[in-house]
Order: C-alpha cells, then structure tokens, then sequence
C-alpha cells in the first residue's frame, strides 16, 4: 500500500549509492547475497531474543534489498540477480517470523498463521506476476522491477513495519501476527479479484 509512494523518497539517495557502487565494481548479486546473511544473523538474534540487535539486522538486510536493485540499475539488470532478490526475499520474511518463534516456541500457532499468510500473498502475487510476463504487461510504480509488482494492504514497506513492532513490543507478538495476517488474506483476496478482471479474457 504504501511501497509506490515511498519509492519517490527512497529512490534518488539509493540510486546515487547505487551509481557509486557500480562504479567500485560492486554487483548487485554481491549485495544481494550479503544481505541474505545478514538477515540469517537476525534470525539468531530473534532466536536469542536480541531484539534490538534483531531490529538492527532487519534493516540493514532491508538496506540491502534496496540498494541491490540501484546498482543493478546501472551496472545492468540480470535474470539471476532478479531470482536471487525474490527468493531470498521470501524466505528472508518467512524466516523472521519462523525464528521469532523458534525463540518463543509459546507463540507458534500466531506464527504459523502469519506464515500461512505470506503464502497467500506471495502466491497471489507471483502467480500474477507470471500471467502479466506473458503478456506484456509491466509497470514502474514500484521502481523498475524483474517482474511486476502487484500492490495490496500488505506489501514491503507493512511488512517492514510489522517486523519493527515485533522486535520493540515482542510481548503483543500474537496480537501483530493475528491481525497482520488478516489484512494478508485481505491483499490476498483483492489480487485474486484483480487477476480475475485482468485475466479473465
């Protein structure tokens, strides 16, 4: 929901970094990676119950996602590179919540959910993403992409946000994954929609 108007912000300063890496020769896949293990380290840190240090992992895996996209601007967008982001993205979200649970195993059931949910948002939006490949249609509304970008309740920036409140109010945990859960299913059932209008013909 809020990923498109956030792009107007964040873009220029990232895109400047970005031109600057490319030219020390830095890839985008480098990055990418990098970032991946970054957020491994804030799993164990979520495990441990080191929020804070959780919190700080987060965003700079977050950073990370960013500022590899920028760079692959200019040095050049590859297929890898944009497989690489997406999965590892996934399971970067996925794991937050899995790890957060590993370290407070009495909130499994609310994590489970909230898992469950990203399956749907994701499906919902890849499956999208491929039918929109085949035919042609794109989109910059979320910055220049490998693939399309379909929008919802609950997109990077809400998720972003959903893993900060959990690392500074650990203890509404449950509460959090309840609810941001639902509003998945929400974005989940609104891209069902819109691909049934988009596709239908």
């Amino acid at each position: 929901m809020l990923d498109a108007r956030l792009r107007t912000v964040i873009d220029p300063p990232l895109d400047r970094i970005g031109r600057w890496l490319a030219r020390l020769g830095v890839t985008a896949n480098a990055i990418t990676l990098a970032g991946f293990a970054v957020g491994i380290c804030a799993w164990a840190m979520l495990a441990l119950h080191n929020y804070w240090w959780a919190l700080a992992l987060i965003l700079l895996n977050r950073l990370a996602d960013g500022l590899d996209g920028a760079v692959a601007r200019h040095a050049g967008v590859t297929d890898l590179g944009g497989y690489l982001d997406i999965v590892l993205d996934f399971l970067f979200y996925s794991g937050v919540v899995f790890f957060f649970a590993v370290g407070r195993p009495e909130e499994a059931l609310a994590a489970a959910f909230l898992i469950f949910s990203f399956i749907g948002t994701g499906a919902s939006f890849l499956a999208f993403a491929t039918l929109a490949a085949k035919r042609g249609v794109t989109t910059a509304a979320r910055g220049k992409k490998s693939i399309y970008y379909l929008g919802g309740l609950t997109e990077g920036s809400e998720t972003i946000g959903l893993f900060v409140a959990i690392c500074l109010f650990p203890d509404l945990f449950a509460w959090f994954a309840w609810i941001f859960g639902g509003l998945c299913w929400l974005t989940t059932a609104v891209r069902i929609y819109s691909a049934a209008e988009t596709f239908k013909n």
